[in-house]
């Protein structure tokens, strides 16, 4: 998966280079200073030249735009005059992050007077603003000392939210068997989808898909038990023909991914079939595997909660797919499952593969890895269609419990979630908003990535 990057915009006044060009070099010191503190927060940083007048600030945009960043970081350096650059920014299609900071810590009266040359440049924050306002450009601004606050920290945050706002436009979900019929919350028309967000749908090709499976070789298939006999805790049942048969399946979707640079995929299980050489058995495991390695995943033909699982892992790579399927309301708590597909990377322990009964169709049984979801602060996190092209980004900020004693869901997927509050509140607001059934666990705190995230996308949003 490709590094994302993020374009640092810095302002200046082309009046200073003319009138007291000693101050340059000091200036460029701290231009140095704050693209490496960005950096230091994790981020991939192009900068470009100090802007001054209006074209430099054109042809800097353009190269920022050519480079393929998420999001521009602008930092007046100075005061930097707003109708050079206002209309440029507004201009543009990518998000916006003004970073409001200055050099010095303190500016009271024992300064020299002479640093105020060097630490103005709130005003021209406040000067580009209110034109952006007047442009209707969305922006977000932060404002603190780049070493007496957590400004960086709060600016790195907004530009992974426009990171994983970038990976959700760009979305290629592969589509396996259809939608499951009658499902009506995530479904929304394919071309609404490529209107409105920009995902694109890859749909399986089922001769493609059955020639691929053929030819899957058995040394392929003996690597991977190799590498699974170290993921999971294998149960005795899984005898090699169980696990081939999944595992001839797996590879050839894996490779098809990779062949048409899937950011997600969505596979309906029902689509699977004994008679059908294309879908022969249901792929658990590799949904899972998916996950894992950074591609989204939704069940049931649900390309929009894939595409939203595979923008998060862009940032949150213990992101996984899942499903409340029942309130424990003595425990306050709700329950957490699917069918066989998580993300392996947020199980409490390895995983324990086994065989899975599977009489929905005329498939034979396919392996599956079941496992209980970590403990741990988390968000439950659903993008929820409204009509018209409107969603909702709703996000439960909680923690996964732990899991004491026996667990008799160990034949599952399973996990409870925790909402912050009453889980009776949680689930009459969440349903309230239209939320779906089904969402993305995101682990860590998310809180903010999340609001940037919904705020480039034009997504309303709401923490609960």
């Amino acid at each position: 998966m490709k590094e994302e990057k993020i374009g640092l915009l810095p302002l200046y006044l082309k009046l200073y280079d003319d009138t007291v060009p000693s101050m340059r070099p000091r200036i460029e010191n701290f231009l140095a200073t704050i693209k490496a503190a960005l950096e230091q927060e994790g981020l991939s940083i192009i900068s470009a030249p100090i802007c001054r007048v209006e074209q430099e600030f054109r042809t800097a945009v353009e190269l920022l735009e050519e480079s393929d960043v998420a999001a521009i970081v602008t930092l007046h350096l100075a005061y930097s005059p707003s109708l050079e650059s206002a209309e440029v920014l507004a201009g543009t299609k990518l998000p916006v992050i003004v970073l409001d900071t200055t050099e010095s810590f303190a500016f009271d009266s024992g300064v020299d007077a002479d640093e105020i040359l060097y630490n103005h440049g709130i005003h021209g924050v406040q000067d580009l603003c209110n034109l952006l306002c007047r442009y209707h450009k969305t922006f977000s601004v932060f404002a603190g000392h780049y070493l007496e606050s957590n400004v960086l920290k709060r600016t790195a945050r907004a530009c992974r939210g426009a990171i994983i706002a970038k990976r959700m436009r760009a979305a290629r979900v592969g589509l396996v068997g259809g939608p499951f019929v009658g499902m009506g919350d995530f479904c929304v028309p394919f071309d609404e989808l490529r209107r409105d967000i920009g995902i694109e749908i890859v749909s399986y090709d089922e001769q493609r898909g059955m020639e691929a499976i053929h030819s899957v070789s058995q040394k392929q298939i003996d690597d991977e038990w190799t590498i699974d006999q170290e993921l999971f805790n294998v149960d005795p049942c899984v005898t090699r023909t169980l696990f081939d048969r999944t595992a001839r399946v797996s590879l050839a979707l894996r490779k098809w991914c990779e062949e048409e640079n899937l950011s997600a995929l969505t596979v309906n299980f029902l689509a699977t079939e004994n008679s059908n050489p294309a879908l022969p058995v249901m792929p658990f495991t590799e949904c899972s595997k998916s996950m894992m390695h950074g591609v989204g995943y939704a069940g049931e033909g649900d390309v929009l909660t894939a595409a939203l699982v595979g923008a998060l892992l862009a940032v949150f790579p213990e992101t996984s797919f899942s499903e409340m399927f029942c309130p424990d309301w003595k425990g306050n708590s709700v329950f957490l499952s699917h069918m066989g597909e998580f993300n392996y990377r947020v199980c409490a322990g390895r995983p324990r593969m086994t065989e899975k009964d599977f009489p929905f169709t005329k498939a034979e049984n396919p392996t599956v890895a079941y496992g209980t979801f970590k403990p741990g602060k988390a968000s439950y996190v659903n993008l929820a269609p409204g009509g018209d092209g409107t969603y909702t980004l709703i996000c439960t900020q909680g923690e996964v419990l732990p899991v004491s004693g026996v667990n008799h869901m160990g034949e599952s997927v399973n996990g409870w979630f925790r909402p912050y509050g009453t889980v009776a509140d949680f689930l009459e607001r969440f349903s309230r908003l239209g939320g779906t059934h089904h969402s993305a666990l995101v682990y860590g705190d998310a809180q903010e990535e999340l609001e940037m995230f919904a705020r480039c996308m034009g997504f309303g949003f709401v923490s609960l």
